[in-house]
């Protein structure tokens, strides 16, 4: 599906707004998956589907002709982010010239479109409701913030130092494993500069920070 701008977009994703994921699937001819630890990205899946976005796994934004990704936001039922919002993989290795300024992270973060659902954990899937999307960009702070989490991130990647990289790191963007199992290992530069073998990683937005987004939207 095509867009001629965000606001068309949203326009759109506001009309599932109050709908449970069990009444869409239905209009959709959609299965619900019975769990979601095997399936966690099954739900952004389906709303990329009926929304019409086009980059599947694309190291691009969702909607790239008008530039906006599309971010699932699961939170309780008094609006606060139940976990955080994973944006990309952290490259491991090949990163030289690698810049925020080029970046996939900053690509998928210039422009979104968050979709709330409230996901507490004792709501059967089918029961989640759609909250009211809305559209996000980054003030100037902000970008220069998620700048330099994702450059101290780098400079830690570059000496080699992969395995010294925890959630605590960044103030906007925290690093965490990214993987199915514990022997999907990938390259990555070692403290001497050779090749090891490591989990791989990926960025996130922190919940504290969506909740801002949240709470600036909706205050």
């Amino acid at each position: 599906m095509q867009y001629e701008n965000p606001q068309a977009l949203l326009d759109y994703a506001q009309s599932f707004a109050g709908f449970t994921l069990g009444e869409l699937c239905e209009r959709y001819k959609e299965q619900i998956p019975q769990q979601l630890l095997h399936k966690k990205g099954w739900v952004g899946q389906f709303l990329e589907m009926i929304l019409g976005a086009t980059s599947g796994s694309l190291a691009q934004p969702d909607f790239p002709e008008i530039g906006v990704e599309l971010k699932t936001l699961p939170i309780d039922e008094q609006g606060r982010p139940l976990e955080s919002t994973y944006v990309s993989v952290l490259p491991l290795n090949n990163i030289q010239g690698l810049r925020w300024e080029n970046s996939v992270v900053r690509h998928k973060l210039m422009h979104v479109l968050w979709i709330p659902i409230v996901a507490s954990r004792n709501i059967p899937i089918e029961n989640r409701q759609i909250g009211l999307p809305f559209l996000w960009q980054p003030t100037l702070e902000e970008e220069r913030i998620l700048k330099k989490d994702f450059e101290d991130v780098l400079d830690q990647v570059s000496m080699g130092k992969i395995e010294q990289i925890d959630a605590r790191l960044g103030d906007i963007l925290q690093v965490r494993p990214k993987a199915a199992n514990s022997k999907a290992l990938t390259d990555a530069i070692g403290p001497d500069g050779s090749t090891i073998k490591t989990l791989p990683r990926g960025f996130y937005l922190r919940p504290q920070f969506t909740k801002q987004c949240l709470m600036q939207y909706f205050r």
